[in-house]
């Protein structure tokens, strides 16, 4: 089941007030502008990965509870099944699926992710965001265009980019059916 926008917002509000932090050290830790992290908070707008990524760091929390109000609460072991993954639906049609949502304390946050083909990027500057840590990209299915930091490449099944994501990063999909990969996401 999808996680619902004004839930997640909801939780993110409490979150930093019970953490005692201000709108503008929020705003400023996604780099957004206070009023555009009010907006974000009070579930007028969709979250982006980062987005997510950021709030849960800056909390001291796992993603998971941003998105389902839940601790995971596995800590050897977790086995998720094919297409079983915790959905993510964020930025323009990007979906996401997290391996190991009920895993506690993990180092890494692992995804299946399809990139959606969208004619208006082909060709377009690459839109990038950046978040602590480090990042691998394994392509799966299909062909993406990866920026990092300034430089592009294409990428086709089989080829992987592991990069220092606090630096500007992103990515589209440059085949007509889309693109499927797995991200890992390690932790800063």
């Amino acid at each position: 089941m999808e996680p619902n926008i004004a839930e997640i917002a909801q939780r993110i509000a409490a979150m930093r007030e019970l953490c005692e932090i201000s709108v503008e050290e929020m705003a400023e830790v996604v780099d957004k502008t206070p009023e555009e992290y009010i907006e974000y908070e009070s579930g007028e707008l969709d979250f982006s990965f980062t987005f997510l990524h950021k709030c849960a760091e800056r909390f001291g929390i796992d993603i998971v509870e941003l998105l389902t109000g839940e601790n995971p609460h596995l800590s050897e072991c977790t086995l998720v099944r094919s297409g079983k993954g915790l959905p993510m639906k964020r930025r323009i049609g990007f979906e996401y699926q997290h391996l190991a949502f009920n895993f506690k304390d993990k180092l890494s946050e692992p995804f299946v992710v399809i990139a959606p083909y969208i004619e208006e990027d082909q060709g377009a500057p690459v839109r990038t965001s950046t978040h602590e840590g480090q990042e691998l990209d394994y392509i799966l299915e299909g062909t993406l265009r990866f920026s990092h930091d300034g430089h592009v490449m294409d990428l086709g099944p089989g080829d992987s980019v592991y990069y220092d994501s606090s630096l500007p990063h992103g990515m589209y999909a440059t085949s007509k059916g889309g693109c499927k990969f797995l991200a890992v996401v390690v932790k800063g």
